[in-house]
C-alpha cells in the first residue's frame, strides 16, 4: 500500500476571514449593513471546509470567525420569552445587536482594502514615468500584446469554481473511493497541465482540467493550478462574475 503524502500549501492571497467576508457579501450582493447571518454563516463554512479538503494551511484566525459567526447565529436563533421582552421593554438601553461589531469591523477593512487598491494604481501610474528621450518602439510594436480585459479571478472565485465542480462530480457520478492509492506528485500534474495548455493553443477551461472523477487527482490538480499561479506560469480569465474561468499560459 503506498503511503499518500500530504501536500500543505499556504497561499498569500488569503488575506483574512474579513476579505473572504466581503468576497461573500459582493459575490451574494447583499447590504453590508444588513447581513443574513444564517446565510453568510452557511456560506462561510463551506469555504473553510473546501479548504480544508485541498489541505490548505488555514490560519486559527479562520477558525476563530467561524466560532464568532456560529456564536452570534445562535444568540439571534434563540426565542425570547414573553416576560423577557416586557423587561426588555423597560431597560434604558436596547440590546445590542451581536452583529454590529462584526459589521463595523467589516466597514473599516473595506475602507483600507479600497485605499489600499488606490495606492497600487498610483504606484502603477508613477512606474510608466520614465525620465529618458523618447525611443522609436515602431519596430516592437507588434511584439505588444493587448492589454486584458478580463475580469480578475481571485483565490474565492476559484474555491467557488472548485465546489461546484465536486457538486457537479457528485451528481454524474460518486467520486470513486479506494483503500490503496497512487501517489500523483504534485510537479508531474503541473507538467502535464502546461502540456494540455499548449496542446490547445495556451487557452482552456478550468472544469475540463478534471475529466478523472477520482477526489486524491481532483485535489492535486487544483493544487498545481494554484502552484503554476504562484510561479506566474498561468493565468486565470473570466468574462464576467460567475462565469466559466479559463486558464491561459502567460
Amino acid at each position: 500500500m503506498h503511503e499518500i503524502k500530504h501536500y500543505n500549501v499556504k497561499i498569500d492571497a488569503f488575506e483574512g476571514p474579513l476579505d473572504l467576508l466581503l468576497h461573500l457579501i459582493n459575490r451574494l450582493e447583499i447590504d453590508i449593513y444588513d447581513i443574513p447571518v444564517a446565510e453568510i454563516t452557511e456560506q462561510y463554512l463551506l469555504y473553510i471546509h473546501t479548504m480544508q479538503e485541498l489541505q490548505l494551511d488555514i490560519a486559527s484566525e479562520y477558525l476563530v470567525m467561524a466560532a464568532t459567526l456560529l456564536a452570534i447565529k445562535s444568540k439571534m436563533l434563540l426565542p425570547k420569552h414573553e416576560e423577557e421582552l416586557l423587561e426588555n421593554e423597560y431597560s434604558i438601553e436596547e440590546e445590542e445587536n451581536p452583529m454590529d461589531e462584526l459589521v463595523e469591523r467589516l466597514i473599516e477593512y473595506r475602507k483600507y482594502k479600497e485605499a489600499a487598491v488606490e495606492l497600487k494604481e498610483l504606484e502603477q501610474e508613477r512606474g510608466l514615468i520614465f525620465t529618458k528621450p523618447p525611443s522609436d518602439l515602431s519596430d516592437f510594436a507588434k511584439e505588444i500584446k493587448p492589454e486584458k480585459t478580463d475580469i480578475n479571478v481571485t483565490l474565492y472565485d476559484m474555491l467557488g469554481a472548485f465546489q461546484k465542480l465536486l457538486r457537479r462530480q457528485k451528481l454524474q457520478k460518486p467520486l470513486t473511493t479506494k483503500i490503496a492509492r497512487q501517489e500523483i506528485p504534485i510537479e508531474k500534474r503541473m507538467d502535464e497541465i502546461l502540456n494540455d495548455l499548449k496542446e490547445y493553443k495556451g487557452r482552456k477551461s478550468f472544469n475540463d482540467l478534471f475529466p478523472i472523477p477520482d477526489r486524491e487527482q481532483i485535489v492535486v490538480t487544483f493544487l498545481a493550478v494554484l502552484e503554476l499561479i504562484k510561479r506566474k506560469e498561468i493565468h486565470m480569465e473570466q468574462e464576467r462574475n460567475f462565469s466559466e474561468i479559463f486558464l491561459t499560459i502567460i
